[in-house]
Protein backbone atom coordinates (compact mmCIF):
# COMPACT_ATOMS: atom_id res chain seq x y z
CA UNK A 1 0.00 0.00 0.00
CA UNK A 2 1.33 3.42 -0.96
CA UNK A 3 0.18 6.51 0.89
CA UNK A 4 0.42 9.55 -1.33
CA UNK A 5 -0.05 13.08 0.00
CA UNK A 6 -2.16 15.39 -2.17
CA UNK A 7 -2.02 19.19 -2.01
CA UNK A 8 -5.03 21.02 -3.44
CA UNK A 9 -5.00 24.44 -5.03
CA UNK A 10 -5.71 25.86 -1.57
CA UNK A 11 -2.34 25.55 0.21
CA UNK A 12 -3.95 25.07 3.60
CA UNK A 13 -5.84 21.90 2.57
CA UNK A 14 -4.04 18.57 2.32
CA UNK A 15 -5.86 15.69 0.67
CA UNK A 16 -4.81 12.11 1.27
CA UNK A 17 -4.99 9.55 -1.52
CA UNK A 18 -4.17 5.89 -1.06
CA UNK A 19 -3.61 3.89 -4.23
CA UNK A 20 -2.95 0.18 -4.10
CA UNK A 21 -2.48 -2.05 -7.15
CA UNK A 22 -2.63 -5.79 -6.56
CA UNK A 23 -2.10 -8.83 -8.74
CA UNK A 24 -5.06 -11.14 -8.13
CA UNK A 25 -4.30 -14.42 -6.38
CA UNK A 26 -5.55 -16.56 -9.24
CA UNK A 27 -4.06 -19.61 -10.99
CA UNK A 28 -1.30 -18.35 -13.27
CA UNK A 29 -2.34 -17.79 -16.89
CA UNK A 30 -1.24 -15.69 -19.83
CA UNK A 31 -4.50 -13.68 -19.60
CA UNK A 32 -2.72 -10.89 -17.76
CA UNK A 33 -4.84 -8.40 -15.83
CA UNK A 34 -4.56 -6.43 -12.60
CA UNK A 35 -7.05 -5.92 -9.82
CA UNK A 36 -6.68 -2.29 -8.82
CA UNK A 37 -8.00 -0.77 -5.61
CA UNK A 38 -8.33 2.99 -5.09
CA UNK A 39 -9.12 4.67 -1.80
CA UNK A 40 -9.39 8.44 -1.70
CA UNK A 41 -10.95 11.36 0.12
CA UNK A 42 -10.78 13.67 -2.89
CA UNK A 43 -14.09 15.31 -3.74
CA UNK A 44 -14.09 14.30 -7.42
CA UNK A 45 -14.54 10.65 -6.44
CA UNK A 46 -18.12 9.71 -5.60
CA UNK A 47 -17.12 6.75 -3.44
CA UNK A 48 -14.31 6.38 -0.90
CA UNK A 49 -13.13 3.11 -2.46
CA UNK A 50 -13.12 1.48 -5.91
CA UNK A 51 -11.94 -1.91 -7.15
CA UNK A 52 -11.57 -2.43 -10.88
CA UNK A 53 -9.70 -4.81 -13.17
CA UNK A 54 -7.43 -3.45 -15.89
CA UNK A 55 -5.39 -4.98 -18.70
CA UNK A 56 -2.25 -3.66 -20.34
CA UNK A 57 -4.18 -2.09 -23.25
CA UNK A 58 -6.21 -0.12 -20.70
CA UNK A 59 -3.01 1.41 -19.34
CA UNK A 60 -1.96 2.14 -22.92
CA UNK A 61 -5.30 3.86 -23.56
CA UNK A 62 -4.85 5.97 -20.43
CA UNK A 63 -1.40 7.11 -21.47
CA UNK A 64 -2.59 8.07 -24.95
CA UNK A 65 -5.43 10.09 -23.46
CA UNK A 66 -3.06 11.86 -21.10
CA UNK A 67 -0.80 12.77 -24.00
CA UNK A 68 -3.76 14.16 -25.95
CA UNK A 69 -5.29 16.15 -23.12
CA UNK A 70 -2.06 17.28 -21.36
CA UNK A 71 0.39 17.93 -24.25
CA UNK A 72 2.51 20.37 -22.24
CA UNK A 73 3.32 17.80 -19.57
CA UNK A 74 5.67 14.84 -19.38
CA UNK A 75 3.63 11.63 -19.36
CA UNK A 76 5.35 8.71 -17.59
CA UNK A 77 6.22 5.81 -19.92
CA UNK A 78 4.62 2.40 -19.79
CA UNK A 79 6.74 -0.75 -19.58
CA UNK A 80 7.32 -2.22 -23.01
CA UNK A 81 4.75 -4.79 -24.06
CA UNK A 82 7.38 -7.18 -25.37
CA UNK A 83 10.69 -8.16 -23.84
CA UNK A 84 14.06 -9.27 -25.15
CA UNK A 85 14.03 -12.94 -26.06
CA UNK A 86 16.42 -15.01 -24.02
CA UNK A 87 16.44 -12.61 -21.06
CA UNK A 88 12.87 -12.82 -19.74
CA UNK A 89 10.09 -15.23 -20.61
CA UNK A 90 6.98 -13.07 -21.12
CA UNK A 91 4.76 -15.98 -20.07
CA UNK A 92 6.53 -16.56 -16.77
CA UNK A 93 5.28 -15.54 -13.34
CA UNK A 94 8.49 -13.54 -12.88
CA UNK A 95 7.67 -11.45 -15.95
CA UNK A 96 4.11 -10.86 -14.74
CA UNK A 97 5.40 -9.66 -11.36
CA UNK A 98 7.99 -7.41 -13.02
CA UNK A 99 5.28 -5.86 -15.19
CA UNK A 100 2.97 -5.44 -12.20
CA UNK A 101 5.66 -3.45 -10.41
CA UNK A 102 6.27 -1.31 -13.49
CA UNK A 103 2.57 -0.55 -13.94
CA UNK A 104 2.28 0.24 -10.24
CA UNK A 105 5.14 2.73 -10.63
CA UNK A 106 3.42 4.22 -13.70
CA UNK A 107 0.30 4.89 -11.63
CA UNK A 108 2.32 6.30 -8.75
CA UNK A 109 4.06 8.73 -11.12
CA UNK A 110 0.67 10.02 -12.23
CA UNK A 111 -0.80 10.27 -8.73
CA UNK A 112 2.29 12.20 -7.63
CA UNK A 113 1.81 14.75 -10.42
CA UNK A 114 -0.08 17.92 -9.40
CA UNK A 115 -1.86 18.15 -12.79
CA UNK A 116 -2.07 14.66 -14.25
CA UNK A 117 -3.62 13.27 -11.07
CA UNK A 118 -6.67 15.50 -11.65
CA UNK A 119 -7.14 14.48 -15.29
CA UNK A 120 -10.66 13.33 -16.18
CA UNK A 121 -9.45 10.28 -18.09
CA UNK A 122 -7.36 9.19 -15.12
CA UNK A 123 -10.45 9.51 -12.92
CA UNK A 124 -12.41 7.28 -15.31
CA UNK A 125 -9.56 4.78 -15.53
CA UNK A 126 -9.52 4.42 -11.75
CA UNK A 127 -13.26 4.17 -11.22
CA UNK A 128 -15.15 2.94 -14.32
CA UNK A 129 -16.49 -0.59 -14.02
CA UNK A 130 -16.90 -0.82 -17.79
CA UNK A 131 -13.99 1.09 -19.27
CA UNK A 132 -14.66 -0.29 -22.76
CA UNK A 133 -18.04 1.45 -22.81
CA UNK A 134 -16.32 4.73 -22.04
CA UNK A 135 -13.79 4.10 -24.81
CA UNK A 136 -16.55 3.47 -27.34
CA UNK A 137 -18.14 6.81 -26.56
CA UNK A 138 -15.04 8.48 -27.92
CA UNK A 139 -14.93 11.08 -25.18
CA UNK A 140 -11.64 12.68 -26.16
CA UNK A 141 -12.17 15.93 -24.26
CA UNK A 142 -9.02 17.79 -25.18
CA UNK A 143 -7.94 20.95 -23.44
CA UNK A 144 -7.62 24.17 -25.41
CA UNK A 145 -3.89 23.79 -25.42
CA UNK A 146 -4.24 20.21 -26.55
CA UNK A 147 -6.46 21.17 -29.48
CA UNK A 148 -4.03 23.88 -30.50
CA UNK A 149 -1.01 21.61 -30.42
CA UNK A 150 -2.88 18.85 -32.21
CA UNK A 151 -3.59 21.12 -35.19
CA UNK A 152 -0.14 22.68 -35.45
CA UNK A 153 1.05 21.97 -38.96
CA UNK A 154 4.56 21.07 -40.00
CA UNK A 155 4.88 24.24 -42.08
CA UNK A 156 6.56 26.20 -39.30
CA UNK A 157 10.31 25.91 -38.91
CA UNK A 158 11.97 26.72 -35.63
CA UNK A 159 14.87 29.12 -35.90
CA UNK A 160 16.60 28.10 -32.70
CA UNK A 161 15.71 26.76 -29.29
CA UNK A 162 16.27 28.94 -26.25
CA UNK A 163 19.52 27.99 -24.56
CA UNK A 164 17.89 26.33 -21.55
CA UNK A 165 15.77 24.06 -23.75
CA UNK A 166 18.68 23.37 -26.09
CA UNK A 167 20.65 22.24 -23.03
CA UNK A 168 17.77 19.96 -22.03
CA UNK A 169 17.73 18.42 -25.51
CA UNK A 170 21.50 17.83 -25.50
CA UNK A 171 21.33 16.29 -22.04
CA UNK A 172 18.51 13.93 -23.03
CA UNK A 173 20.42 12.76 -26.11
CA UNK A 174 23.55 11.98 -24.08
CA UNK A 175 21.57 10.47 -21.21
CA UNK A 176 19.67 8.11 -23.51
CA UNK A 177 22.90 7.11 -25.27
CA UNK A 178 24.63 6.23 -21.99
CA UNK A 179 21.68 4.28 -20.63
CA UNK A 180 21.25 2.46 -23.95
CA UNK A 181 24.87 1.33 -23.82
CA UNK A 182 24.54 0.17 -20.21
CA UNK A 183 21.30 -1.64 -21.07
CA UNK A 184 22.85 -3.55 -23.99
CA UNK A 185 25.92 -4.55 -21.98
CA UNK A 186 23.80 -5.57 -18.98
CA UNK A 187 21.67 -7.80 -21.18
CA UNK A 188 24.79 -9.47 -22.58
CA UNK A 189 26.12 -9.99 -19.05
CA UNK A 190 22.84 -11.61 -18.00
CA UNK A 191 22.89 -13.95 -21.00
CA UNK A 192 26.48 -14.93 -20.23
CA UNK A 193 25.61 -15.50 -16.57
CA UNK A 194 22.71 -17.73 -17.58
CA UNK A 195 25.03 -19.75 -19.83
CA UNK A 196 27.62 -19.94 -17.05
CA UNK A 197 24.90 -21.08 -14.65
CA UNK A 198 24.01 -23.96 -16.96
CA UNK A 199 27.67 -25.02 -17.01
CA UNK A 200 27.94 -24.83 -13.22
CA UNK A 201 24.89 -27.03 -12.77
CA UNK A 202 26.49 -29.63 -14.98
CA UNK A 203 29.95 -29.14 -13.52
CA UNK A 204 29.15 -29.64 -9.80
CA UNK A 205 27.48 -33.06 -9.96
CA UNK A 206 30.52 -34.53 -11.75
CA UNK A 207 32.50 -34.23 -8.52
CA UNK A 208 29.71 -35.95 -6.62
CA UNK A 209 29.57 -38.94 -8.98
CA UNK A 210 33.37 -39.11 -8.98
CA UNK A 211 33.41 -39.33 -5.17
CA UNK A 212 31.68 -42.73 -5.35
CA UNK A 213 34.87 -44.14 -6.92
CA UNK A 214 37.20 -42.78 -4.28
CA UNK A 215 37.94 -43.60 -0.67
CA UNK A 216 39.74 -40.85 1.18
CA UNK A 217 38.91 -38.32 -1.54
CA UNK A 218 35.17 -38.96 -1.32
CA UNK A 219 34.47 -36.32 1.34
CA UNK A 220 36.55 -33.53 -0.28
CA UNK A 221 34.94 -34.24 -3.66
CA UNK A 222 31.47 -34.09 -2.16
CA UNK A 223 32.45 -30.81 -0.54
CA UNK A 224 33.56 -29.32 -3.85
CA UNK A 225 30.29 -30.44 -5.45
CA UNK A 226 28.26 -28.78 -2.70
CA UNK A 227 30.39 -25.65 -2.94
CA UNK A 228 29.76 -25.31 -6.68
CA UNK A 229 26.05 -25.85 -6.04
CA UNK A 230 26.00 -23.01 -3.49
CA UNK A 231 27.84 -20.73 -5.91
CA UNK A 232 25.38 -21.51 -8.69
CA UNK A 233 22.46 -20.70 -6.39
CA UNK A 234 24.06 -17.37 -5.48
CA UNK A 235 24.65 -16.59 -9.16
CA UNK A 236 21.03 -17.40 -10.00
CA UNK A 237 19.85 -14.95 -7.33
CA UNK A 238 22.17 -12.25 -8.68
CA UNK A 239 20.94 -12.80 -12.24
CA UNK A 240 17.30 -12.67 -11.13
CA UNK A 241 17.93 -9.40 -9.32
CA UNK A 242 19.48 -7.84 -12.41
CA UNK A 243 16.62 -9.04 -14.60
CA UNK A 244 13.78 -8.05 -12.27
CA UNK A 245 15.17 -4.91 -10.61
CA UNK A 246 18.06 -3.42 -12.60
CA UNK A 247 16.97 -3.72 -16.24
CA UNK A 248 13.40 -2.40 -15.75
CA UNK A 249 14.67 0.86 -14.25
CA UNK A 250 17.08 1.36 -17.16
CA UNK A 251 14.34 0.70 -19.68
CA UNK A 252 11.92 3.03 -17.89
CA UNK A 253 14.34 5.95 -18.02
CA UNK A 254 15.27 5.30 -21.64
CA UNK A 255 11.57 5.52 -22.47
CA UNK A 256 11.26 8.52 -20.14
CA UNK A 257 13.89 10.39 -22.16
CA UNK A 258 11.94 9.63 -25.35
CA UNK A 259 8.79 11.04 -23.73
CA UNK A 260 10.62 14.19 -22.69
CA UNK A 261 11.99 14.63 -26.23
CA UNK A 262 8.44 14.34 -27.57
CA UNK A 263 7.21 17.12 -25.26
CA UNK A 264 10.23 19.23 -26.20
CA UNK A 265 9.38 18.78 -29.89
CA UNK A 266 5.79 19.90 -29.28
CA UNK A 267 7.11 22.97 -27.48
CA UNK A 268 9.32 23.74 -30.49
CA UNK A 269 6.30 23.51 -32.81
CA UNK A 270 4.40 26.05 -30.75
CA UNK A 271 7.42 28.38 -30.66
CA UNK A 272 7.86 28.05 -34.43
CA UNK A 273 4.19 28.87 -34.96
CA UNK A 274 4.50 31.91 -32.70
CA UNK A 275 7.64 33.16 -34.47
CA UNK A 276 6.00 32.79 -37.88
CA UNK A 277 2.88 34.68 -36.84
CA UNK A 278 4.91 37.39 -35.13
CA UNK A 279 7.00 37.82 -38.26
CA UNK A 280 3.87 38.11 -40.39
CA UNK A 281 2.64 40.93 -38.16
CA UNK A 282 5.98 42.72 -38.41
CA UNK A 283 5.84 42.63 -42.22
CA UNK A 284 2.54 44.49 -42.34
CA UNK A 285 2.86 47.99 -43.70
CA UNK A 286 1.58 49.75 -40.64
CA UNK A 287 3.25 52.31 -38.42
CA UNK A 288 2.14 50.61 -35.23
CA UNK A 289 0.65 47.23 -36.15
CA UNK A 290 -1.66 45.74 -33.54
CA UNK A 291 -0.80 42.26 -32.32
CA UNK A 292 -3.71 39.96 -33.31
CA UNK A 293 -5.45 37.89 -30.67
CA UNK A 294 -4.31 34.62 -32.23
CA UNK A 295 -0.67 35.72 -31.86
CA UNK A 296 -1.23 36.51 -28.19
CA UNK A 297 -2.88 33.14 -27.68
CA UNK A 298 0.06 31.44 -29.37
CA UNK A 299 2.43 33.29 -27.06
CA UNK A 300 0.39 32.15 -24.06
CA UNK A 301 0.61 28.55 -25.25
CA UNK A 302 4.36 28.82 -25.65
CA UNK A 303 4.78 30.30 -22.17
CA UNK A 304 2.54 27.55 -20.76
CA UNK A 305 4.69 24.93 -22.49
CA UNK A 306 7.87 26.49 -21.13
CA UNK A 307 6.60 26.62 -17.55
CA UNK A 308 5.13 23.11 -17.57
CA UNK A 309 8.16 21.57 -19.26
CA UNK A 310 10.61 23.14 -16.83
CA UNK A 311 8.53 22.09 -13.83
CA UNK A 312 8.23 18.51 -15.10
CA UNK A 313 11.94 18.41 -15.91
CA UNK A 314 12.79 19.41 -12.33
CA UNK A 315 10.40 16.78 -10.97
CA UNK A 316 11.87 14.16 -13.32
CA UNK A 317 15.44 15.00 -12.30
CA UNK A 318 14.51 14.70 -8.63
CA UNK A 319 12.89 11.29 -9.18
CA UNK A 320 15.84 10.18 -11.29
CA UNK A 321 18.38 11.01 -8.62
CA UNK A 322 16.40 9.13 -6.00
CA UNK A 323 15.71 6.12 -8.22
CA UNK A 324 19.29 5.68 -9.38
CA UNK A 325 20.71 6.09 -5.90
CA UNK A 326 18.45 3.26 -4.76
CA UNK A 327 19.24 1.22 -7.87
CA UNK A 328 23.01 1.52 -7.55
CA UNK A 329 22.92 0.92 -3.81
CA UNK A 330 20.87 -2.22 -4.38
CA UNK A 331 23.25 -3.36 -7.12
CA UNK A 332 26.22 -2.91 -4.79
CA UNK A 333 24.50 -4.83 -1.97
CA UNK A 334 23.50 -7.72 -4.26
CA UNK A 335 27.03 -8.07 -5.66
CA UNK A 336 28.54 -7.97 -2.18
CA UNK A 337 26.10 -10.68 -1.05
CA UNK A 338 26.94 -12.79 -4.09
CA UNK A 339 30.71 -12.69 -3.54
CA UNK A 340 30.32 -13.21 0.21
CA UNK A 341 28.25 -16.37 -0.43
CA UNK A 342 30.82 -17.68 -2.90
CA UNK A 343 33.69 -16.88 -0.52
CA UNK A 344 31.89 -18.60 2.37
CA UNK A 345 31.21 -21.65 0.22
CA UNK A 346 34.86 -22.10 -0.79
CA UNK A 347 36.18 -21.36 2.69
CA UNK A 348 33.89 -24.04 4.12
CA UNK A 349 35.63 -26.83 2.18
CA UNK A 350 39.21 -25.85 2.98
CA UNK A 351 39.31 -28.07 6.11
CA UNK A 352 38.21 -31.01 3.94
CA UNK A 353 41.02 -30.39 1.48
CA UNK A 354 43.81 -30.04 4.03
CA UNK A 355 46.08 -33.01 4.81
CA UNK A 356 44.85 -35.07 7.77
CA UNK A 357 47.27 -36.58 10.34
CA UNK A 358 47.72 -40.34 10.50
CA UNK A 359 46.23 -42.39 13.36
CA UNK A 360 49.48 -42.23 15.41
CA UNK A 361 49.37 -38.44 15.30
CA UNK A 362 52.19 -37.99 12.80
CA UNK A 363 51.26 -35.75 9.89
CA UNK A 364 51.17 -37.16 6.42
CA UNK A 365 54.19 -36.17 4.40
CA UNK A 366 53.84 -35.63 0.68
CA UNK A 367 56.88 -36.86 -1.33
CA UNK A 368 56.95 -35.76 -4.95
CA UNK A 369 57.42 -38.67 -7.36
CA UNK A 370 60.36 -36.98 -9.03
CA UNK A 371 62.40 -37.04 -5.81
CA UNK A 372 62.23 -40.82 -5.52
Amino acid sequence: MVVIPRISFCPTVVLQQVLRVQLPHLPFSTDFSLMMTLMSTRVEFDLPEYSVRRRYQDFDWLRNKLEESQPTHLIPPLPEKFVVKGVVDRFSEEFVETRRKALDKFLKRITDHPVLSFNEHFNVFLTAKDLNAYKRQGMALLSRVGESVKHVTGGYKLRSRPLEFAAIGDYLDTFALKLGTIDRIAQRIIKEEIEYLVELREYGPVYSTWSALEGELAEPLEGVSACIGNCSTALEELTDDMTEDFLPVLREYILYSDSMKSVLKKRDQVQAEYEAKLEAVALRKEDRPKVPADVEKCQDRMECFNADLKADMERWQSNKRQDFRQLLMGMADKNIQYYEKCLMAWESIIPLLQEKPEANGSPLVFIPWWSL
